[in-house]
């Protein structure tokens, strides 16, 4: 089904990738970065074995699903993807994450673009219950038993948090019979960034299987 006042309703119905189950705040306070239009996917971490294999390649810009971030790098009230490497160092520590956007930022040929004509690109807000089909399925760095490119396994109950591409990631991912952390510099956003640890996003309550590609979780921003 298209989300209400969000789909198109167009033949395909899948203009987002998130899917409001109960939703809380729909944010348009914020308008959207220019980079937030054109930032290739993935943004920063693109070893082809790192990519994906739930994101769409071919789509530039925020992707719906994706992790809102504040960028005072750019200046007040915007939002766009995770940036590195700012001009102003003392900026690091304030690109945290206030949401997912709830469409892409370029939208589809069939549907009308609202963000491309106001600028603004809703993201969900103050928790609520929703499923995604964008997230990081392969590990962006070598961590603990996992390779760099080794497929990301999810468990009911672990922290959802951003990882350096703007993606849904999981907090820790299960190694053989362990938990082992990624919220490491390396392959989370706000530790790179020089956090002590992500901000709990969200909390998973359902991984994808093979039968369903999708995340279903209880936002906790």
């Amino acid at each position: 089904m298209p989300l209400n006042g969000q789909a198109s309703g167009a033949w395909t119905e899948s203009s987002s990738q998130l899917r409001l189950i109960h939703v809380s705040i729909r944010n348009t306070t914020c308008s959207l970065t220019d980079d937030a239009f054109t930032q290739t996917n993935p943004p920063i971490v693109t070893v082809a074995a790192t990519v994906s294999t739930q994101v769409d390649t071919t789509r530039s810009g925020v992707l719906s699903g994706s992790v809102a971030f504040s960028r005072p790098d750019v200046g007040p009230l915007t939002v766009g993807g995770n940036a590195e490497g700012l001009s102003v160092a003392a900026y690091e520590t304030l690109v945290k994450p206030l949401g997912l956007f709830i469409n892409d930022a370029n939208g589809y040929a069939w549907e009308n673009p609202p963000a491309t004509a106001s600028n603004i690109g809703p993201y969900v807000s103050g928790q609520g219950t929703y499923a995604s089909n964008l997230f990081e399925s392969q590990a962006l760095a070598a961590v603990g038993g996992l390779l760099q490119g080794d497929p990301i396994v999810y468990v009911t109950g672990v922290d959802l948090i951003a990882s350096r591409n703007g993606y849904l990631m999981c907090r820790q991912a299960l190694d053989g019979g362990a938990l082992t952390s990624l919220d490491i510099g390396t392959i989370a956003a706000e530790v790179e960034h020089g956090h002590a640890a992500s901000t709990t996003i969200a909390v998973l309550t359902m991984p994808a299987d093979s039968t369903q590609d999708e995340l279903v979780f209880d936002q906790r921003i």
